[in-house]
């Protein structure tokens, strides 16, 4: 029975080593979609305020 209990007592480590990269990756995962995300949303909210600028100018010139 001991060589048993040391089997499930490395198995136990194991599964909590795993577990570990598992959260971290989890962390890595969820910063990376809300990096990109924002590097994707903030340039799209500048534009709604560019465009339109852009298009008074032109339309400017134009005239």
């Amino acid at each position: 029975m001991d060589q048993l209990d040391l089997k499930i007592e490395a198995l136990e480590k194991k599964i909590d080593a795993l577990q570990r990269s598992i959260d971290r990756l989890n962390k890595i995962f969820l910063w990376t979609l809300i990096i990109t995300a924002a590097l994707f949303v903030l340039p799209l909210i500048g534009l709604l305020f560019a465009i339109p600028q852009v298009l008074s100018t032109y339309a400017g010139i134009l005239q």
